[in-house]
């Protein structure tokens, strides 16, 4: 939990991908994280954590669909919304808060 901690107290955005492997719009949600993350190179970061191997972490945030993405910054939670979500929708959002 401390290197979670350590995560998302950062001074940039973290974008957190909460999935599944088994989770088909997880896969969809893939590449568009990808290609946020190729535009907002290091100004953001962006952070995959599978809930099957990190239930604790799953539990303690309530993720109870995948894909949920989280924005923090400073350790503090921002943005939380489930479900497949655009590239230009989430560039806005990390924009809005870099």
């Amino acid at each position: 939990m401390s290197s979670f901690s350590s995560l998302i107290n950062q001074p940039k955005p973290v974008l957190i991908d909460f999935f599944a492997e088994w989770c088909g719009p997880c896969k969809t949600m893939a590449p568009i994280l990808k290609s946020v993350k190729d535009e907002l190179g290091d100004r953001v970061a962006i952070v995959k954590i599978d809930v099957d191997k990190n239930q604790a972490l799953a539990n303690q945030f309530q993720v109870r669909g995948v894909p949920t993405l989280m924005i923090f910054k400073n350790g503090q939670q921002l943005w939380r919304e489930s479900g497949v979500l655009s590239h230009q929708h989430l560039v806005q959002l990390l924009q809005s808060h870099i």
